[in-house]
């Protein structure tokens, strides 16, 4: 089995870089074919027989994933963050083996475990009841460890290079529901990541992406309660008064400026979503 993994980074975390690459290579019952995109870095000092894809300016974290599907082989692809690693040396077989035996699962997320035994993240668990990390179908992806049908990943496009961070695994998701495939969360599958519970994501690019994929895929009544709903969800987070006003930018960002193409999803996609036990309006 031939995997195209890419590796994502900016250069700023080498150690973990290095263990990222190591838990790859050391991978069997798969070929591993490995390339690092320096995002505004050029990549030194990689193992052999690892490829490098120098992006002089950083271009955000969808494009950048984006930048190194053409320089690796494989009917499947591997996206695994910098500071991730798998656990175990037949993680990634173990986890591909899902598209082998279920033909209608078009992308896949591992679990996550705190590096160091430290408090998880909510977002690791893409579910509405971060307790259950039982194996089951999903709407939404965690992006740091996700694998995902080559020609599936070609004919939705890919990553969504506007939104440049936060939310584009949503966004990946969704696309993959509405072309027919299963998206499937592995809970028997680990990649460990440094512990980052308290970590917030910008808020500028929350709000905005959030109206914007709204836009993209969404009637506007379910739009209009799925960026509701986040909003008050997110309301207990803006502390400070930078960061109210970076969120009140970002959603008036997200209703002024272009959202991309409008691809509204299919009533039977919204069904799936909603039956999967998370309606488009969480």
């Amino acid at each position: 089995m031939k995997v195209g993994c890419v590796v994502l980074t900016t250069g700023r975390k080498p150690d973990d870089l290095s263990e990222a690459l190591a838990s790859l290579l050391r991978q069997h019952d798969v070929q591993a074919d490995v390339v690092v995109v320096g995002n505004g870095w050029l990549p030194e000092g990689l193992p052999a027989g690892v490829h490098a894809v120098h992006e002089p300016v950083d271009r955000g974290i969808p494009a950048g994933r984006n930048a190194g599907v053409a320089h690796v082989d494989g009917e499947l692809l591997f996206f695994l963050d910098h500071d991730a690693a798998l656990v175990g040396d037949d993680a990634l077989a173990r986890a591909l083996a899902v598209f082998e035996t279920q033909a209608d699962v078009g992308a896949l997320q591992l679990r996550v475990e705190a590096r160091g035994g430290g408090p998880k993240r909510r977002d690791w668990v893409p579910r509405l009841r971060a307790s259950n990390e039982r194996s089951g179908d999903v709407t939404v992806l965690w992006e740091g460890a996700v694998a995902i049908r080559r020609d599936l990943f070609e004919q939705i496009g890919g990553w969504a290079e506007p939104l440049r961070m936060v939310h584009e695994g949503v966004d990946l998701a969704w696309r993959v529901l509405d072309a027919g495939y299963r998206v499937r969360y592995v809970g028997n599958v680990a990649v460990t990541h440094p512990s980052s519970a308290g970590q917030q994501y910008p808020h500028f690019y929350s709000a905005r992406n959030r109206v914007w994929i709204a836009r993209r895929y969404l009637p506007w009544p379910l739009g209009a309660l799925y960026v509701g709903v986040f909003a008050l969800r997110t309301v207990p987070r803006l502390t400070s008064a930078v960061a109210r006003s970076e969120a009140v930018r970002g959603y008036r960002a997200g209703l002024r400026e272009p959202s991309g193409e409008r691809r509204r999803l299919r009533v039977r996609t919204l069904a799936r979503m909603t039956l999967a036990g998370r309606p488009p309006i969480m």
